[in-house]
């Protein structure tokens, strides 16, 4: 046994009998409910960088799966992407929330995120216990894309020419499906081909938000570096309609990169997905605290 799963056996023997009976049963409920359903997480940030909730993460993987959930993990790489760029002397320049992709960019944005990341998350999944397959748009025809035109959010009549960046024409889910009967735990990059053939770099955010609609999902988790959706004064909202995110985006308190990750978040809930999270992926172990606990962990966005 490793020192570290000695430090996993000690830190679950000092938790008394009956408050491992009160979590245990707390969960069986949700176990109930969610059995058989899919739940989309979108992987990013400090849950992604930090090693110790690397392996909490692929461990609440493995779990929802064993106890008959499908999830389906779409990831992003945002600072594994700027660490690459550096190394070739380039800086990653934003519009909106959206990443700008020359030739060169896209080249790294697609060794990083189909190789490195991916296979990184499959790998933790797998030694977890889990069995994972990393995908990216191209397989099974996945993901079709085009080209993003990107106006202006003040001006919408000019309109920002953001390279190779794609937005989603249509998304065909019978590879994942597929996958998923046979028990495996689908690892998504956020990469989609053209009627060309060629490649487009698209926000893991909104692929994680309309493939959770395609799939009929009964969830969408979306992991941050913060506790939620904030006010201006920095106060967590737990709980938001659409019009009061509506409200949040026309008063620039939802900005920046939080955009794309709300925008799809709203939409996911409003066609279909049943319940929607933004939540602090720098909790340990906070994707099977919001999946099979009561306690809120972050915002919760519903479609009215």
């Amino acid at each position: 046994m490793s020192a570290e799963s000695d430090d996993i056996a000690s830190a679950v023997a000092r938790i008394a009998p009956r408050e491992k009976a009160e979590i245990l049963a707390q969960a069986l409920p949700y176990i109930r409910r969610f059995h058989g359903k899919t739940i989309v997480v979108k992987y990013g940030g400090n849950a992604m960088t930090d090693p110790a909730l690397q392996q909490d993460f692929a461990e609440d993987v493995v779990l929802l799966k064993l106890v008959g959930m499908n999830p389906v993990v779409v990831h992003g790489g945002g600072p594994q992407i700027e660490e690459a760029l550096a190394k070739i002397g380039k800086k990653g320049t934003f519009i909106q929330g959206m990443r700008v992709t020359d030739d060169e960019t896209m080249e790294v944005v697609e060794w990083v995120l189909a190789g490195q990341v991916q296979q990184d998350i499959v790998g933790l999944i797998n030694v977890a216990g889990g069995k994972a397959v990393g995908l990216t748009g191209r397989d099974g025809g996945l993901i079709r894309a085009r080209k993003m035109k990107m106006l202006d959010l003040k001006d919408p009549t000019k309109e920002h020419d953001v390279g190779m960046v794609g937005e989603i024409e249509s998304i065909d889910p019978s590879v994942v499906r597929a996958l998923q009967e046979d028990q495996f735990i689908p690892v998504i990059s956020p990469l989609g081909f053209g009627a060309n053939n060629e490649n487009y770099n698209i926000n893991a955010d909104i692929v994680a938000g309309k493939l959770a609609e395609v799939l009929k999902a009964e969830k969408l988790v979306m992991l941050t570096n913060i506790p939620g959706v904030l006010d201006k004064a920095g106060q967590l909202l737990t709980n938001l309609s659409a019009r009061e995110i509506d409200d949040l985006f026309a008063d620039g308190t939802i900005s920046g990169g939080m955009l794309p990750k709300i925008s799809s978040a709203l939409e996911a809930a409003r066609n279909g997905v049943h319940s929607v999270h933004v939540i602090d992926g720098r909790v340990p172990h906070v994707l099977l605290l919001e999946v099979l606990t009561d306690q809120a962990y972050g915002t919760m966005i519903r479609s009215h």
